[in-house]
């Protein structure tokens, strides 16, 4: 019960946190694409918080540790929550205030297709891997094991596939060419997290040199 409080009370703030950092920027609550995304947000993570809460509770209390060991791992975290208020503010000043871009709805609809394939790729990758910690760490406390099934078949690091595809999804949908140029900062940073929690992994996790060299991609299955 106290677990399934405080995932209700972090979501409701992550939310509203999401939804003044995009309506205050725009000056107005008239924005049918920032309603939509909100909208997209709130019906695929019902569904994801009850699967966890019922199947993963662990995983959970995990993730919602959240205490990074690592130095560079906390300037990641850092510099990853700073580029994201940023970036999500830029958007409605782009797309609803300042109207710098100018986006067809082909495209919009493109993005919140992408935008679901990524939540959906998010709930896969924690599904299969209940050791998908929103830190680098080895979970020796949990008996952490190489994970090689699911998506984890064809990259190492789905999370990160799901997250770059948010992040490219998101700003189509909400129209701004200049969130869209985010998309790639926002890659460069989980490539560089990637390449060394791989370090990490490959040397305290037992197993996960051989899965290494089984699977080839970090990303993108023939691109990276």
């Amino acid at each position: 019960m106290i677990i399934r409080t405080k995932v209700i009370v972090l979501a409701a703030i992550e939310f509203l946190v999401m939804a003044m950092g995009l309506f205050i920027p725009a000056g107005t609550i008239a924005w049918t694409a920032g309603w939509v995304f909100l909208g997209l947000l709130f019906v695929t993570g019902l569904p994801l918080t009850w699967w966890l809460l019922k199947y993963e509770p662990d995983l959970i209390e995990e993730r919602m540790r959240f205490r990074p060991e690592l130095s560079w791992d906390k300037a990641f975290i850092a510099a990853t929550l700073f580029f994201t208020l940023f970036w999500l503010i830029l958007m409605p000043l782009d797309a609803v205030r300042f109207h710098w871009s100018r986006m067809p709805v082909a495209l919009k609809t493109v993005g919140a297709l992408v935008l679901l394939i990524s939540l959906y790729i998010s709930f896969l990758t924690m599904r299969e891997n209940p050791y998908s910690s929103g830190v680098v760490r080895v979970q020796k406390d949990r008996g952490q094991t190489v994970i090689s099934t699911g998506p984890y078949r064809y990259v190492r690091h789905p999370m990160y596939t799901g997250a770059c595809l948010f992040f490219l999804g998101t700003p189509l949908l909400l129209g701004s060419w200049y969130g869209v140029l985010c998309a790639p900062v926002f890659a460069g940073l989980f490539a560089f997290r990637a390449v060394r929690e791989e370090r990490v992994l490959r040397e305290e996790l037992e197993g996960y040199g051989a899965y290494m060299a089984r699977v080839k991609y970090r990303f993108f299955p023939r691109v990276w």
